[in-house]
């Protein structure tokens, strides 16, 4: 009996990232970096559909992937409702949700959009999304923001906060649901999340200005000056949500998203690049000192994730600051691909429940 393939896709905010699996087996995993330029033509997220989908079609072609033999096409998920944690097909009120960006245009709406389509030009293919960036799991007291016209949300890097966090568990024989957990994702955008048994109760809202900063994104801005930014007539609606995500962060200090490129700036004698990479290691320090609070000081570990932990100051820094509080464990970019192909497999074998989004 030929072995099922899975294709797994990943889009996010500064890059495209795809892999084929053969069962548990993989065969290629590819990420493709995206400058600024390379999406400044696209005026809403969704527009870049064509652009991604074309690119990783291309990359399958090239490679002479045996279309036929793909069982499943999985996806990163995107802004839908809040759900809960889990697997699932893609349906039309998804991919209605995802077009129109219901809780907010990222990359990750993207992921779900570009699975269907695929798997549904295929004989054999059916379509997932796993753990959306939506997954809400926040205790109730952490939803109130000091105001309520304004709910704290819960939007964070779900997929791989959960994944390293299994990951951790497995390697000291415990099981995540009996952890404490302080789990910092610093990609394109910083998501800091308080796990507590097996339930992230409370994180900062890593897309729409909440938090650190990131290479791309604001993170949380003095609120009153940003009321006198919004009418001072010099900015339009869009370019000010913009400013918040997409265009600030990094990229408007520095003119780059590439926290690497940072890092090297800073090495290399620049001053203003020293200063600004300094201060993201800061406040995401702070933003864990914060989650400490949070779990009553109770912490198992501290876990760093993400593309901005393969930079060695960056972790030294913020080591420096929390590592009073809890052991640093430090697991370098994501394990995203391997746990959406991983979902895929369970589903495709029954293993796991398919749920259905409403």
């Amino acid at each position: 009996m030929a072995k099922r393939l899975i294709l797994v896709i990943n889009p996010g905010s500064t890059s495209t990232k795809f892999s084929l699996y053969e069962e548990e087996k993989l065969i290629f995993e590819k990420s493709l970096s995206h400058l600024p330029e390379d999406l400044s033509g696209f005026d809403k997220i969704t527009d870049q559909f064509h652009f991604r989908k074309d690119l990783i079609m291309n990359e399958l072609s090239g490679r002479k992937t045996d279309f036929a033999g793909i069982a499943a096409v999985v996806g990163r998920g995107g802004l839908v409702k809040p759900i809960e944690s889990g697997i699932y097909k893609v349906n039309q009120n998804m991919k209605d949700d995802l077009k129109a960006g219901l809780s907010g245009q990222h990359a990750s709406n993207l992921g779900g959009l570009i699975a269907d389509d695929i798997a549904s030009s295929l004989p054999e293919a059916t379509a997932y999304i796993v753990d959306p960036v939506v997954v809400d799991e926040l205790q109730s007291i952490a939803r109130i923001s000091g105001h309520p016209e304004i709910e704290r949300k819960s939007i964070f890097h779900a997929l791989n906060q959960k994944a390293v966090a299994r990951v951790y568990a497995a390697s000291i024989d415990r099981k995540y649901e009996d952890l404490s957990l302080i789990v910092a994702h610093m990609g394109g955008g910083v998501s800091v999340g308080a796990h507590k048994k097996g339930r992230v109760i409370d994180v900062n809202n890593a897309l729409n200005g909440d938090g650190p900063f990131s290479p791309e994104r604001s993170g949380s801005l003095p609120s009153g000056q940003l009321v006198d930014l919004c009418f001072s007539g010099k900015f339009s609606h869009s370019e000010l949500k913009s400013m918040i995500t997409g265009k600030g962060g990094m990229v408007a200090y520095l003119g780059t998203n590439s926290f690497k490129e940072v890092c090297k700036m800073a090495e290399n004698g620049d001053q203003k690049a020293l200063l600004i990479r300094n201060a993201a290691s800061y406040q995401i320090g702070k933003e864990i000192g914060a989650m400490a609070a949070v779990l009553n000081g109770h912490v198992d570990a501290i876990i760093l994730t993400g593309g901005m932990a393969y930079q060695e100051a960056n972790i030294k820094s913020i080591r420096s600051m929390v590592d009073f509080i809890a052991d640093v464990v430090v697991y370098p970019g994501e394990d995203e691909m391997k746990a959406l192909a991983f979902n895929g497999l369970l589903a495709l074998d029954g293993k796991i429940e398919i749920k259905t989004y409403y």
